[in-house]
């Protein structure tokens, strides 16, 4: 019980800066795994517990965007159905990686996406998703069917994959967002389903951890909408850097 009173307000309050970074742009799970295992969970239960935290997250993201109108539902119907359909194969598949090497391939990753948002070579050519040709939209699905595989195979930096991919279409960041969220929740409903029947979650830090990562991922929702494009593209060019750095460097 003493314990409790100084976890709760930690896991609130990392929390809430995790929930914020994960839907403005990425990596909010490097700051909170490590924190879970740190107050004494096993590795496969801070995951589990983890996830917790981001299912509510991403519920309370999707309603701020949708508050505050932007709601690209097609789109992000679009995206999850293939992600969805890759995730599955993608588990499917898993197999243990080496823990030095993923970091490295995450680490370079990340930088990749770092590239592409500060060259942003598709400002040019900003669309609507209605008018994607049949090509442009076929691309879209392989893609995302492709990121389903990476997230249902390793997970961890799938947003940063999200962002990218759809940085590629030509969207601006406060509509990538948006559709991130949605994603990566149809995600987390099956990743915890899985850790719930395995017994791999504990719900009391879980239920804690929520609290903080909805109401960052409340606050950066409302956030991606005023600030724009150009300003969230300076939020995750500086969080790639840093979490690439910490990733390829140890």
């Amino acid at each position: 019980m003493d314990a409790w009173i100084w976890q709760v307000p930690v896991l609130v309050v990392a929390g809430a800066a995790a929930g914020f970074l994960n839907v403005l742009a990425g990596g909010g799970s490097l700051l909170t795994l490590p924190l879970l295992i740190f107050l004494g969970l096993p590795a496969a239960v801070a995951n589990g517990t983890n996830r917790v935290a981001i299912f509510f997250q991403n519920i309370f993201a999707i309603a701020g965007f949708r508050r505050q109108g932007v709601f690209p539902a097609r789109l992000a119907l679009l995206c999850t159905l293939p992600a969805l359909a890759g995730s599955y194969l993608g588990a499917s598949l898993a197999v243990d990686i080496d823990e030095e090497l993923f970091r490295r391939l995450l680490a370079l990753i990340m930088i990749g996406v770092l590239l592409f948002t500060l060259l942003d070579p598709a400002r040019r050519w900003r669309v609507e998703v209605e008018r994607f040709s049949r090509l442009r939209l076929t691309i879209l699905l392989a893609s995302f069917f492709l990121i389903g595989v990476y997230g249902g195979f390793v997970q961890a930096g799938v947003g940063f994959l999200v962002i990218s991919g759809l940085l590629a279409h030509g969207l601006d960041l406060v509509r990538i967002n948006a559709v991130k969220v949605i994603v990566i929740f149809g995600f987390t409903v099956v990743a915890l389903g899985v850790f719930v029947a395995h017994g791999q979650v504990d719900y009391g830090l879980g239920t804690a951890l929520a609290a903080g990562n909805s109401a960052g991922g409340w606050i950066a929702s409302h956030v991606a909408v005023k600030k724009g494009h150009r300003w969230i593209r300076g939020v995750v060019s500086l969080t790639v850097l840093v979490f690439a750095l910490k990733l390829f460097f140890g």
